[in-house]
Parts: structure tokens; sequence; C-alpha cells
């Protein structure tokens, strides 16, 4: 625990979309500061000629330097970039390592040389982030963390069978590298389905589940699509369920009752409500013997950056809402 002093942190990546937000949410945050953020192709630059939002709220400048005397390091580098970093360049074991890529996230792979990565979901898994102060963090992916957080209280009651999952999400999905698919002329006025039933999310999502619901091991067929948005994630889970619509409301309320950023409703919900929050807001629908349960949460918030401050919170003993109390770009 850091005691009467700012949460020293670094962060490696910060010109791309989850950096900028990282960056955004630190330079704000009460008990922490920025020690340095590494770019090599804007080392010198200031991080305003990048992240231009950002002019008059910080000095920083990328570098392509490393300090390594920091409580705290962000990955907010490319999947499959976050292995081969801490490879090549180890920081003390003191060092909490919270990584935004999915190299990590699963069981199988949440090693790199002596560091052990435990699943970054605080709705999941909070007692374990916060009692274990050696461990390191793999920060969940964005559809993964939407899809869960509509999933998790049925789990936990072992209710969940064949599961039909569809989602949408905004272009900043795809991070800021130019591509034929994130491009203005390309989104605008247009959706696309892709990865059908193949997302890489869906690994990290099956074993959060069977975490609470060991058996029946769930069945998930998900189809994501990109929408012609900038941020944001909506998602709709179908299941079968025999059990009463106001029953069901009171399980998730119960479930959800002490974790902050999630919230259900009683009312519909849509995507304005979330985005430029750490929120997650569910609401649930139900025909027949079928449930639907709809989840929505900011892509770059809390299905990256937000999540990511939020877990370092708990690492740290902060309340994890610390610097987290954002308000949502309604208009």
């Amino acid at each position: 625990m850091i005691m009467n002093r700012h949460i020293k942190a670094g962060i490696i990546g910060g010109a791309g979309y989850t950096g900028g937000e990282l960056i955004r949410l630190l330079v704000n945050h009460p008990q922490a500061e920025i020690s340095f953020i590494h770019s090599k192709s804007n080392a010198g630059n200031p991080v305003h000629a990048v992240h231009h939002d950002l002019l008059g709220e910080t000095g920083l400048k990328f570098t392509d330097t490393l300090k390594t005397d920091v409580d705290v390091l962000f990955l907010c580098s490319g999947h499959g970039e976050s292995r081969k970093f801490l490879e090549e360049n180890p920081f003390p074991e003191k060092v909490r390592v919270i990584d935004l890529s999915n190299d990590f996230r699963l069981s199988e792979s949440a090693r790199s040389g002596t560091r052990k990565f435990l699943y970054g979901l605080p709705e999941l898994n909070r007692d374990h982030i916060r009692n274990n102060r050696h461990i390191d963090i793999a920060n969940p992916g964005c559809f993964a963390t939407a899809i869960q957080l509509g999933l998790l209280p049925l789990a936990k009651e072992g209710l969940l069978d064949t599961i039909q999952v569809t989602g949408i999400t905004g272009s900043t999905g795809a991070g800021q590298g130019f591509n034929q698919t994130s491009h203005f002329s390309w989104r605008a006025n247009n959706i696309q389905a892709y990865k059908t039933l193949t997302h890489q999310h869906l690994g990290e999502i099956g074993e959060s589940l069977k975490q609470l619901q060991p058996s029946p091991e769930p069945e998930i067929n998900f189809i994501p699509w990109r929408g012609d948005f900038t941020r944001g994630i909506f998602v709709s889970s179908m299941v079968s369920s025999n059990r009463k619509l106001d029953e069901l409301f009171e399980l998730f309320e119960t479930y959800y009752e002490l974790h902050p950023f999630t919230y259900i409703s009683r009312e519909p919900i849509y995507l304005k409500q979330v985005v430029n929050t750490n929120k997650a807001i569910i609401h649930l629908e139900k025909v027949g013997s079928k449930l639907v349960i709809h989840s929505t949460i900011d892509n770059l918030l809390k299905g990256a950056s937000g999540q990511a401050v939020q877990n370092m919170n708990l690492l740290f003993g902060l309340d994890e809402r610390t610097g987290l109390h954002l308000k949502a770009n309604y208009f």
C-alpha cells in the first residue's frame, strides 16, 4: 500500500486510444502522478501534440527512456507486445503491472517469468485484487467486460446453458492505427458483422463463467458488430429462463449491490448513458421463457483504461471509485 504519497505510474504505449484515456484519468487522479509516458515514435513531443485535448492539462512529454522507480506500470501496447516488452525490459518485482492487452488474460498464459497475472474484472475478482498486493493484473477486454457483467449473476446461480450474444462497438475499439474499417468514410452510415463466433474475447468469458458455474459449462455464441459511432459497446445476450422477471431483477440487484460502477435499470437503456464514464448499465427483458440481458459500457473506460485505474485503486488500497467520478457525454 502507498502511504502518504502519490502512486507513481509509468505508461507504455501512451500515444494510442487507451494510453490517451489513461493519461486523461491519471492527470486528474488525486492520489497518482505520471512518472513517464513511453512512446518511441513520439519521443520528445508534448503529450498534447498527439492527444490534442490535453493542451493546457499537462506539460508532460513522451519519452523513449524507461524509469523503473515507479509503483505501477500500465501496458497499453498492441496485443502480443506486452509479453515481448516484459521479456526485454524486466522491471523490479515490487512494480505492479497492469496489462491492457490480451496477452495474460487466460489461465494458460497468465505468467511472464516470475510474474503471475490475475484476471482484473473487479465484479468477479475484487477481493483477490484487493487482498493480493503482489499480483499483476490482466485487464479484461472491452466486449468481454460488457458480456460478462450481463451474465455473472446467472452463472453464480448455475442458470446458464446456451447463450446467444450480439454486440456492437464503436470505431475506437479497433485501435488508433489506420485501417479500412476504421476510416470515417467506411464507418459512416454503415455496420458490419465480424469475427462471427470466433471473437478473441470468448476464451476469457468462458473462463470467468466457469469460475462461478463449473458445470454445466455454458455454450457462448457471439456475433460482434462494427458500428458507425466512435465509442461505446451495447450487448444483448439471450438465455432461457423459467424464473419470473422480478425475481431475476432482484438477483442482479443483489449481485451488484456492493459494486459501485455496475447499475441495474428497470427502464430501457442506451449508449449515451455510459459514454465517458466507468459505468456499466444492465437491463433485463423477458418474453416467455427467453431472457434478454442488455448491457452497455464505454469501451475505452470500463472496457479498458477506466477499469485499469479501478484495478490500480484496488491494488493500492484506495476506494475503487477514486479518480473515476465521470459524467456521461449525454448531448
